[in-house]
C-alpha cells in the first residue's frame, strides 16, 4: 500500500515553487519599471524653451522688438507699424492660416480642429472682447502668450504678428 503523503508533498512543493517563481518575476518586473526616471528623460523635455539671459550693456545686432524690451513695455503704448492695407490684411490672413487657424478656426470663431479639444475654447476673434483691445495689447498677448495661448514671439515673425492683427481687425470692419 502506498502512502498518500508523497502526492500531497509533491503538490504542495509545486504550489510553493510556482508561488515563489511568480513572486520573484513580479518583484523583478516591478523593480525594472522605474517610471519615475522617465520624467528625467531628454525626449520628454524636447521643447523646453531655453533663452540665455542677455548680459548687461549688450548691443542687439538684429532688428525687431527685443523680447526683454517687449516684456517691460506697456502694451497700450505699442503701435502697429504695419499700415492697414489690403496687402497687409492678405499677409495677415496667410500667416493666420499657418499659425492660428488650427485653434481659432477658419472663421476665427474659436472652433478650429485643435481648439475644439480645449476647455475653455479659444477666443472668437470677432467678439467684442478681442476687437476692443488695442493693437498693442493684442500684439503683446500674441507675442508673450496668456492663459492657454502659447507665446509666439519666437515662432511668428514680428511683421507677421502685426499683419495678423490687421487681419483680425478686417474680420469685423465693413468692406
Amino acid at each position: 500500500m502506498m502512502s498518500v503523503y508523497p502526492k500531497m508533498t509533491r503538490g504542495r512543493t509545486r504550489r510553493t515553487l510556482l508561488w515563489g517563481m511568480s513572486m520573484f518575476l513580479l518583484l523583478h518586473l516591478l523593480w525594472a519599471c522605474d517610471y519615475g526616471k522617465m520624467k528625467e528623460d531628454e525626449a520628454i523635455h524636447t521643447y523646453r524653451a531655453f533663452e540665455p539671459e542677455m548680459p548687461a550693456k549688450t548691443i542687439p545686432t538684429g532688428g525687431g522688438i527685443q523680447i526683454q524690451v517687449l516684456r517691460e513695455a506697456n502694451p497700450e503704448e505699442l503701435r502697429n507699424p504695419v499700415t492697414f492695407t489690403d496687402e497687409s490684411v492678405k499677409q495677415g490672413q496667410e500667416a493666420y492660416g499657418y499659425y492660428c487657424i488650427q485653434c481659432h478656426g477658419p472663421s476665427a470663431d474659436g472652433l478650429g480642429a485643435v481648439g475644439q479639444s480645449f476647455a475653455p475654447l479659444p477666443a472668437n476673434l470677432k467678439d467684442a472682447n478681442v476687437q476692443d483691445q488695442s493693437d498693442g495689447s493684442l500684439f503683446y498677448r500674441i507675442s508673450l502668450g496668456f492663459k492657454r495661448h502659447p507665446p509666439l514671439w519666437d515662432t511668428v515673425a514680428e511683421n507677421n504678428r502685426w499683419a495678423i492683427i490687421n487681419y483680425i481687425r478686417s474680420l469685423v470692419r465693413p468692406e
